[in-house]
Order: structure tokens, then sequence, then C-alpha cells
């Protein structure tokens, strides 16, 4: 398996939908996209805000989850992330909401945001366009316009990095450009480490994707650090590898899946454990972390430890989203699977417009 992953012919030649050129290219995609969101046009009168809701699916809705988590320490009010066809009663015109669909045709978004029409929220709109940017149009919506041609999941620069700088031309946060600049540096170094000319023994993505290979991986964050992320290394191995993944966040399992390590021994055998690491994790956390460790190093295959990288809180969270990232494509490369088709998300699809 060393053999596969130190080919770059190899890499690549199971790569024909280029998942891999997408994500060497998230530092210019975030450079891009805060370009394009400084230049939007916002309207007037888009203030006294009581909270700011992202609704979106899939790809779309990590941009959510990871602005909710960087703004949390920044904004004066609550960020909510909403993935369902309906919004919450309190939803109004005091509510900053983005409708997030890289597509422009998500069904769940496209219903939750005619309700925000109805409720009289104020939207921001961002997507490549379809039905969501027709709708916005007609409705005098601001629209954010990202550039296509990739995978959603492979957007989450353009789907990102919109709401952020949003949120600061409001005022509702600091200025980020420069630690957007940082993340986007650190990267571009990240990069050259995990890149597919980088061979094995220098390479933690691909180390990693052999530690998981034929394993099941379960992948531990820490809310309010790399519990985002957590989620974002699940959704990148079912979506690239094709594979089973789970994920959890501490202090939260220590207060029911720790106990879950008993039985069945030969299933808990075949577990490998990865848990993502941040210098902002809260320190008993930290100490939560090293005796989980023991507790589940005795039945399970076996335990790899992440630890973010940079100076500022962005670039250390996309440091570890990108190691995910780039260990997801190479995990597809182990089990010989093109990482871009979707083909169980597009026969869902397909089954629901039958319906």
């Amino acid at each position: 398996m060393h053999s596969k992953l130190n080919s770059v012919q190899t890499i690549l030649g199971n790569d024909p939908g280029k998942m891999l050129e997408a994500v060497w290219r998230l530092p210019e995609q975030c450079a891009e996209a805060l370009a394009i969101a400084k230049e939007a046009g916002l309207p007037q009168g888009y203030q006294g805000f009581t909270q700011i809701m992202v609704t979106g699916l899939g790809g779309s809705a990590i941009g959510g989850d990871l602005l909710r988590v960087y703004v949390g320490d920044k904004a004066g009010i609550p960020v909510i992330v909403n993935r369902d066809y309906t919004l919450p009663n309190f939803v109004g015109p005091q509510t900053l909401l983005f409708a997030t669909s890289f597509s422009g045709n998500t069904e769940e978004t496209l219903s939750a945001y005619q309700q925000a029409i109805a409720k009289g929220a104020k939207i921001v709109v961002i997507t490549t366009g379809g039905k969501l940017k027709e709708l916005a149009g007609n409705d005098g919506v601001p629209v954010i316009t990202i550039p296509g041609g990739i995978s959603p999941r492979a957007a989450t620069g353009y789907l990102f990095i919109p709401t952020v700088v949003v949120l600061q031309r409001l005022g509702l946060i600091p200025d980020a450009s420069a630690e957007i600049e940082d993340a986007i540096s650190n990267l571009k170094e990240l990069r050259e480490v995990l890149k597919p000319e980088s061979p094995v023994e220098n390479n933690q993505a691909k180390t990693i994707a052999l530690k998981v290979y034929n394993k099941i991986p379960v992948i531990y964050g820490a809310s309010g650090t790399t519990e985002v992320v957590a989620t974002r290394w699940k959704g990148q191995i079912n979506e690239n590898a094709k594979a089973a993944a789970y994920w959890n966040v501490l202090p939260e399992m220590n207060h029911n899946e720790i106990v879950g390590f008993e039985a069945p021994g030969q299933l808990l055998n075949n577990l490998e454990i990865i848990i993502l690491r941040d210098q902002a994790d809260h320190p008993r956390v930290q100490k939560r972390m090293e005796i989980s460790k023991t507790i589940m190093g005795k039945a399970v295959s076996g335990i790899t430890e992440v630890h973010s990288r940079g100076n500022t809180t962005l670039a250390r969270t996309f440091s570890l989203t990108y190691i995910g990232d780039y260990v997801s494509v190479y995990l597809a490369t182990l089990y010989g699977i093109d990482p871009t088709p979707v083909n169980m998300i597009d026969l869902l699809k397909r089954k629901l417009v039958e319906e």
C-alpha cells in the first residue's frame, strides 16, 4: 500500500474528476472568495440583528458550522445553522440569514429561503446560480455569486469566507482580513508537505490514510475549537473515499460514548481513533483527551493525534481541515475509488424527483 501512495501516477490516475486539483487550490479559492465578498453589493438597512442564521445542507452548510465556531467569541449575537426545509419560529426581520447552496438547486434550501422571505428576514444568498439565484434576483435579495465547476465539498473557501466578510462589513465582528490572509499563507506552506509528490514518510495525510485503510475511522474534536473539523473529516471520508466514518466531540463523548469500548471486542479492534487537537482546546478537555486515550487504547486498532498548525484561529482550523481533505483522497486511492462521484446522493435525488 505504501507503493500506491508513493506513486504520483497511481494517485492521479485514480482521480479522473481532479478532486486533488480542487483540494490543492484551496488557498487560491480563499483569496478569490475574499475579493468577491469585499466587492459584493449589500443593501442599506441591514442592521439591528438579534441572531445570524446559515441555512444549507452538506458542503454548503459546513461553512455555517465553521462560522458558528469562529465568531463564537467575536459576535455579540448567536449564530445558528439550519439544515432543514423549515425555519425556526423565531426567524424574522431581526434575523440575518445566509442562504447557501453551491448548486442553487438544493430543495431544502429553496424551501427555507422562501420561508425566510415570508418572515421578513434580511437575506444574503451565496451560490453559483440555479433557482436560488433566480429567486433572489426576483426578490431583490443580494447575491454573492461564487465560481462553479467543482464539487460543493471542495468549495469550503467559497462558502465560508464570504459569510465572515459580510459580518465584518456589517460591523458585527472585527475585520478578519489579516487573519484570512494568514490562513491562506499557512495553507500554501502546508500543501507542500501534503501534495502527492511528497512521500509517505514525510506526508502526514498519507500516513493517516494508511492507518485507517481497512479500518473504521472515528474522529474526535473538541467543543468550541475542532468540533466542526471532526464533522468535516467524517464527511470527506464518506464522500471521497466512499467509506464509513464517524465522529463525536469532547467533553460530550466522555458522558456516554466513552463507556462503549468494552464490546463487541472484535469490532472495536477495527476502529482507528483520530483525535484533533488545538492549542485553544479547554485545559480540562486536554486532560480528558489524555485520559480517554488510555481508556480507548486498550480496545481499538490505534490512536492518532493530529495537531493544528498556525498562529491564528482560522489558520489552525483550516490546517486541520486541509489535512483531512488530503487524507480522504489518499484513502480513496488505497481503495481504488474515484473520489469525485457521489452516486448514492445522485440516486437519492433522482428517487425524490420521481416521488
